[in-house]
């Protein structure tokens, strides 16, 4: 059995793969017992061929379609057997030999801890945090996530800011690792997300369990981003929104369940207002869609938000934030993650 085993889910990527998989296998097999795979999401760009020729060392899995970033995810790692999985993207550039080893340590010596991720930078700008995960990730009282080092779409040059050891309530998709017992008590990636939101998902679940989740900056990896698909995409739109709505509905206390979502619907329509305003009908269209699509699905999540209510050990989740962070940054001006007020679920 591998210590670690770094999986990168793979589809029609292989240009992408080509670039950085020779960054990955040099720096990751520096570190006992580590092996990289390349899951492939029914590519047919030729990946899984290039991969066979370029990185024999390189552990193959290959499923029959596209299953998505979820359930791509969960179908793979059935088929891995290692102590700590690493769902890294195959946009992923890894500069540093041993970067998995601050990782290992402390997730060996901290039990109670489910995931990590390391610090996220950009492949684009350099010096600055990358947005979809930077320094690790929070969510307010009403399901918009941020990060020490992004809010919205602000995202801060790396001065050393958040080089300290955090707990968080999500890590970074784009380079997870996880404890693979934990992956599987938790439920694993939700498989109707298909894509977007479904590691926030997945990681406020295993702070209901009771798990740690951690940002460790000592260690850190430069992500490229966007590379499936573009923040304009309207299906990402799509995907957001409804996503969101049906992590809130699994995962929100009963006392708050009614409320927040009450006051989201109100805010979804909001941002699709805004989205007309600008323009962007295509994205007013998906916001709306997202809440439809959210009602013909409520009926079928009942029986999950039943499961992941049962498995609840911790009432509140620190890392869950108590305002709205709308409110804090076109308000109040407030958007770094240093200017955010510090108060918490009580």
């Amino acid at each position: 059995m591998d210590k670690v085993a770094v999986v990168i889910l793979n589809w029609n990527g292989s240009d992408m793969m080509h670039k950085y998989l020779p960054g990955v296998v040099a720096c990751t097999e520096t570190t006992s017992r580590a092996k990289v795979y390349v899951a492939d999401n029914g590519s047919t760009d030729g990946s899984m061929e290039m991969v066979g020729e370029n990185f024999p060392t390189v552990g193959k899995i290959q499923l029959d379609r596209n299953y998505g970033f979820a359930e791509g995810y969960n179908k793979s790692l059935r088929l891995v057997e290692a102590e700590y999985y690493v769902l890294l993207n195959s946009d992923v550039e890894i500069r540093n030999k041993g970067w998995l080893d601050p990782l290992v340590a402390y997730m060996d010596s901290h039990p109670d801890v489910g995931a990590c991720q390391p610090k996220l930078m950009s492949l684009r700008n350099d010096g600055m945090f990358e947005y979809a995960g930077a320094s690790g990730g929070f969510l307010d009282r009403y399901g918009y996530p941020f990060c020490r080092g992004r809010v919205f779409d602000r995202i801060e040059a790396d001065k050393g800011q958040y080089d300290e050891v955090s707990s968080l309530l999500w890590a970074t998709g784009a380079c997870l690792m996880v404890r693979a017992e934990c992956y599987w008590s938790v439920g694993g990636l939700d498989p109707d997300f298909f894509a977007h939101m479904e590691e926030i998902d997945f990681c406020w679940r295993m702070r209901d369990m009771g798990y740690g989740i951690v940002c460790l900056p000592m260690s850190k990896v430069y992500h490229l981003g966007g590379a499936t698909l573009s923040k304009e995409n309207p299906r990402k739109t799509y995907l957001n929104f409804r996503n969101n709505r049906l992590m809130l509905y699994k995962n929100l206390p009963e006392k708050e369940l009614r409320w927040v979502l009450f006051v989201r619907y109100f805010l979804d329509l909001l941002a699709a207002l805004q989205f007309l305003m600008k323009g962007h009908l295509r994205d007013a269209k998906a916001v709306i869609q997202a809440l439809r699509g959210f009602g013909r699905m409520k009926d079928k999540y009942k029986s999950r938000r039943k499961d992941v209510q049962s498995k609840r050990v911790v009432e509140t989740v620190p890392e869950r934030r108590r305002f709205l962070l709308l409110w804090q940054f076109y308000v109040l001006g407030r958007k770094t993650y240093d200017r955010l007020p510090l108060s918490i679920e009580h």
